[in-house]
C-alpha cells in the first residue's frame, strides 16, 4: 500500500557498508521510503571519491524498491560555517566545501543539501546573516548549472548559531540570489528549542512560517522530540515520543496533509548507543499509534 508520505531517516555511509549501496539497503530494512545520509565524516574534510561510492547501484535499489531519488536528501558537513565573519579562512574552506559537497551530490543524484547556517561567534548577527547569504551566492555563482538545492536548517539558538527564527531565515533568503535553489528544512526539536510551539500549536507555527518565509520554501522536515523544554535552547534530539514535544504531535507532522511531497527524516539517538530505533520509530509513526518500545521514561505522550 503506497504511503502518503514520505519517511525515512538519517542511514550510515561507509566502506564497511559498501557505501550508498548500504545506505539504501537500511533505508529499505527499516521500512522507509526516503532516506538521508553524510557523503563522508561530518566533522571532517575527508571524502571518499564518487567513483567508488556505489553509485549505479544505489541507484537501481531505489528503483526497485520504489524509492523515488528525488526525495532522498544529504547532509552538509558540520565543518561549513559560512556565517562566520570572525575568520576568513573558515567563511572561504566552508564555501569550498559546500561547492565540492554540491558537485558530489549531483554525481549522485541527490537534488538536496541540508545545511547548517553556521554561527556567529562574536559577530553582529546581521552580519553574520549576510555572510551566510554571501556565501551561498557564491557557491552558485561558481556552479550556475547545478541542479542541487541547499535547505538552510532551524536551529536551536544554542551558543551564537543563526536561522534560528523564521525572521533570520527570511534576511538569508532575501539576500541570496539564486532564491529557486535555496529552501528550509525544519528541524522539530530545534524549533521547540528555540521556543516554537510544535506541541500544542504546529498548525499556527506553520502558517507564521509560511507568512514569513513561504511554505513552497520547505524542502525537507528533520522529526525529532527534544530532551529539553521548549525554549532551551540546548539541541538534544529525543526518540519519538519520549521527549518534550511527544509522539502525538510528532506524528501529525507526518500525517499532515501540507507535507505529503516533503521528505521527512529522523535523527533520534541510537538506543544505549548501540541499537538503530529507526525501524521501531517508523512502524509506530506509520501507524499513527505510540508503542513503547524502548523503555525509557516518557516525558509526554
Amino acid at each position: 500500500m503506497k504511503q502518503n508520505f514520505y519517511l525515512g531517516s538519517h542511514v550510515g555511509m561507509n566502506a564497511k557498508g559498501q557505501y550508498l549501496l548500504g545506505s539504501a539497503q537500511e533505508a529499505i530494512n527499516n521500512g522507509a521510503n526516503t532516506l538521508m545520509f553524510f557523503t563522508g565524516a561530518p566533522q571532517n574534510t575527508i571524502r571518499t571519491a564518487t567513483e567508488k561510492l556505489n553509485i549505479e547501484a544505489f541507484q537501481q535499489l531505489l528503483v526497485e524498491n520504489e524509492i523515488d531519488i528525488t526525495k532522498v536528501i544529504c547532509h552538509g558537513p558540520y565543518t561549513i560555517n559560512l556565517a562566520n565573519t570572525i575568520k576568513p579562512d573558515t567563511f572561504e574552506l566552508g564555501v569550498r566545501l559546500l561547492k565540492e559537497e554540491l558537485i558530489r551530490l549531483e554525481a549522485i543524484g541527490v537534488h538536496t543539501v541540508v545545511l547548517h547556517p553556521g554561527a556567529a561567534v562574536g559577530a553582529e548577527r546581521s552580519k553574520a546573516l549576510e555572510s551566510v547569504a554571501n556565501g551561498l551566492n557564491q557557491v552558485y555563482s561558481q556552479l550556475p548549472n547545478t541542479p542541487v538545492k541547499v535547505a538552510l536548517e532551524t536551529m536551536s539558538g544554542k551558543g551564537t548559531e543563526v536561522c534560528i527564527t523564521f525572521e533570520e531565515i527570511k534576511y538569508v533568503l532575501d539576500r541570496v540570489e539564486r532564491t529557486d535553489m535555496v529552501g528550509v528544512c525544519f528541524d522539530t526539536c530545534h524549533m521547540h528549542d528555540a521556543g516554537y510551539d510544535v506541541k500544542n500549536n504546529f498548525d499556527k507555527v506553520v502558517e507564521e512560517f509560511d507568512q514569513i518565509v513561504g511554505l513552497d520554501k520547505l524542502l525537507a522536515i528533520h522529526l525529532n522530540d527534544s530532551k529539553n523544554p521548549i525554549n532551551a535552547h540546548k539541541d538534544r534530539h529525543q526518540n519519538i515520543g519520549y521527549g518534550h514535544i511527544g509522539f502525538t504531535a510528532l506524528a501529525s507532522v507526518v500525517h499532515n496533509p501540507l507535507f505529503k511531497e516533503i521528505p521527512i527524516v529522523l535523527e533520534t539517538p541510537w538506543i544505549d548507543d548501540k541499537t538503530s530505533p529507526y525501524k521501531a520509530e517508523i512502524e509506530m509513526l506509520k501507524a499513527n499509534q505510540f508503542k513503547n518500545n524502548f523503555g525509557y521514561e516518557i516525558i509526554e505522550k
